[in-house]
């Protein structure tokens, strides 16, 4: 370890991430969090097939003298779910943690390849909104504690995109391709648009011998377990398919519309529901669940300027697929994030789990939050 590598240990910074560290703990503890210390090592699986590829491409894995493949935990909610399914535990579970996470920092050699993550997961309260106004109410409280109380809060919500591609009248497998893809800037709106507008079918080869050229034309090789044959027959199945799919109008151009809003909060809604309603569409549950958050968020004394709303945002986790939020901050380089989470409702089934278990969390990127308040404390902010 160089100090270079970690720019806020210097002139006692380590001991004051400790004392930070206690404090946090501590008031995890009193919220009813027991602690948990995963392994560092872990199965790389479970980081490369269950996260985004913002993830997968900064997690480093190794293979290990008996041949497994093996990673350091890129975060600590993966391995303190998968530990939970592995122990069997009673729900809902309350589990916090603080540790090193080590990430891959490509271009940015100046950056820590390993940093303090300490944070809190829910797992298992089928009470939905209170267990987002829980983690909610504990990311505030410690921010607090460890002494910042400047900061802004980003929240999106893919369950509204979710309910609106499962009210598409579309084939399961294009509704789950639009939510496979919602990272992807631009991917989804311009397939709503074709979908919508009738034009993209056109774009697609429909006869075997474009295929066949088209794949002469790449001159690669047929991915593995497919054959050049499974490839040209897939096509034209697709090709098939999107011929026939219409959507209304309408409703394909709203939701590229929603896509789209991102400001403050309270306005961000009140221009969803404007939207909806002029579309016909009925998300009531997840617009009552959005202004819930929103209220827990003021009687902790966030203020609607506070409070960011960006419906295409989802952390570049894959694992995602409701409520998300990030903290963000300043330190003497500029805008931070401190901290981040959200629900993630289907990752202890695809880590074991023998039912739906619903989960939520929050990470803390503790030496930020340091940094942060030492640059409010030396601007006189705090």
């Amino acid at each position: 370890m160089t100090m270079t590598a970690f720019p806020y240990y210097e002139d006692g910074a380590l001991e004051a991430l400790n004392a930070q560290a206690t404090v946090l703990l501590n008031l995890f503890a009193g919220h009813g969090y027991g602690r948990a210390e995963p392994a560092v090592l872990q199965p790389a699986s479970i980081f490369l097939d269950r996260s985004g590829e913002e993830i997968r491409r900064r997690t480093f894995t190794l293979t290990d003298p008996s041949g497994r493949e093996l990673a350091l935990r890129p975060d600590l909610t993966i391995p303190i779910c998968r530990q939970a399914v592995m122990d069997g535990a009673s729900f809902p579970a309350r589990i916090s943690y603080n540790g090193l996470v080590f990430r891959h920092q490509p271009g940015e050699p100046h950056r820590p390849t390993q940093f303090f993550q300490a944070g809190v997961e829910l797992l298992g309260l089928e009470d939905r909104a209170r267990g987002d106004s829980e983690i909610l109410t504990i990311a505030i409280a410690a921010l607090r504690a460890a002494g910042l109380t400047d900061f802004s809060l980003r929240i999106g919500d893919l369950a509204l995109f979710n309910a609106l591609v499962d009210a598409l009248d579309l084939p399961a497998g294009w509704r789950g391709r639009l939510k496979r893809h919602f990272w992807r800037p631009g991917y989804v709106e311009s397939l709503l648009y074709w979908l919508g507008h009738g034009d993209g079918a056109t774009r697609l080869p429909k006869s075997r011998a474009e295929i066949e050229s088209l794949l002469d034309a790449q001159g690669d090789a047929p991915p593995a377990g497919r054959s050049r044959q499974d490839i040209i027959n897939r096509a034209l199945e697709r090709a098939a398919e999107a011929a026939s799919l219409k959507l209304d109008t309408r409703v394909a151009d709203a939701i590229a519309q929603m896509l789209d809003i991102s400001g403050p909060a309270d306005i961000a809604l009140a221009k969803i529901m404007a939207l909806l309603q002029t579309a016909g569409i009925n998300l009531d549950p997840q617009l009552a669940a959005l202004e819930a958050r929103l209220k827990t968020l003021a009687g902790l004394g966030i203020a609607p300027s506070q409070v960011q709303f960006t419906a295409h945002f989802g952390r570049n986790m894959e694992y995602y697929t409701g409520f998300v939020f990030e903290f963000w901050a300043r330190d003497k380089e500029g805008a931070v994030q401190i901290a981040g989470g959200g629900r993630y409702d289907n990752m202890m089934e695809m880590l074991g789990a023998k039912r739906p278990v619903s989960a939520i969390g929050c990470a803390i990127r503790t030496e930020r939050v340091l940094a942060a308040r030492l640059q409010t404390e030396k601007a006189g902010v705090a």
